[in-house]
């Protein structure tokens, strides 16, 4: 693709040969002269000097004293990655169900559906055209997964479960076992029936073997744009707003509420019925006690999760202990030596 064709595509402006082709994409400091690549931070900023890259995609304010071939965007990230997708598409999906994958006879397919080998398709489910059910996936009773969804291999979707469009589920992802709830009675556990369900908007994408839980009574809700890493746990119930970022390893309790564009980073853990308001942070490891209220906006770190200035006061003071010690002890023996005198 030429550099003016895909600036023209991305509704950019570009400088330098626009007729240069560019067949690849590689990190600024490895790319070649075919290969396109990106300017976003101070570090590449530098590299990008020395770069044998064929174009840069930069900011607008980005310095270009050697008249290098350059495409100016607001956002040199997101534009990288919709050029990625033009010039690196993925394979084409054949559409048609594997003779090897089990289709029930009231299952709905749309068109141009792919279903892969030893798949599972159950009664009453429908799903959507041009959506790809890989190898080795389990799909419940009247589950419906809409158009052009990607479900890798191994995922499974219990009963009952709907999506929207555009989603994309890692390899093995469970969507729709039951949430962990239990009544102690007579000295033992019994089992609060799990008859709720799970509902998936449009647009998001949730990393391998993680597991969403279906509601007791109601719905656990992953809103649109939300993207859930890697081994990440939604409860029972939970509310899960729209273009929320949710890093590896994290843990929802029972009942919690996300709102709209918060970030959450790794490893954190929320106690049931807590809430996250809109575009707050969680930094990663943190720890939000049950029922707790994170404030939007607020950068919050920590076990117990506290605001980031307190919590880096916190650590500061923590670092002065050893020397806070000695002088104590030292202070100690002088009082000693002036009550033996």
């Amino acid at each position: 693709m030429r550099v003016r064709e895909l600036a023209e595509w991305l509704a950019c402006t570009y400088e330098g040969d626009g007729e240069k082709r560019l067949t690849g994409v590689a990190p600024v400091e490895s790319a070649g002269s075919s290969d396109l690549s990106f300017v976003n931070n101070p570090k590449a900023f530098r590299q990008a000097q020395s770069s044998s890259a064929g174009c840069l995609i930069v900011p607008p304010d980005f310095d270009n004293p050697g008249g290098r071939t350059l495409i100016r965007s607001a956002e040199p990230r997101a534009a990288f990655a919709r050029a990625v997708a033009r010039l690196l598409p993925p394979p084409p999906v054949e559409p048609g169900v594997h003779p090897a994958a089990f289709v029930s006879p009231g299952a709905q397919l749309g068109e141009a559906v792919s279903v892969g080998a030893f798949a599972c398709i159950e009664e009453g489910a429908r799903i959507g055209a041009g959506t790809r059910i890989g190898s080795g996936c389990a799909i419940g009773r009247r589950v419906h997964v809409g158009q052009q969804c990607i479900l890798y291999p191994n995922v499974t979707v219990y009963d009952d479960v709907e999506m929207g469009d555009r989603v994309i589920l890692h390899a093995g992802c469970v969507i729709g076992a039951d949430g962990f709830g239990f009544a102690l009675s007579g000295g033992r556990y019994e089992k609060f029936p799990q008859v709720g369900r799970v509902a998936i908007g449009d647009d998001v994408e949730i990393g391998a073997n993680s597991c969403v839980d279906r509601a007791a009574l109601g719905v656990t809700w992953i809103g649109d744009g939300a993207k859930l890493d890697n081994m990440v746990h939604v409860a029972h119930n939970c509310r899960i707003g729209k273009h929320v970022v949710v890093a590896a390893q994290t843990g929802f309790s029972g009942g919690v509420v996300v709102e709209d564009y918060a970030v959450i980073g790794g490893q954190v853990g929320i106690g049931d019925k807590a809430r996250i308001e809109s575009g707050a942070v969680l930094g990663s490891g943190c720890g939000v006690l049950s029922s707790k209220i994170v404030r939007g906006g607020q950068v919050v770190w920590g076990t117990p999760a506290r605001p980031l200035k307190e919590h880096l006061e916190q650590l500061a003071n923590l670092a002065r202990l050893p020397a806070m010690r000695s002088e104590l002890a030292a202070l100690r023996r002088r009082i000693e030596e002036l009550e033996r005198r």
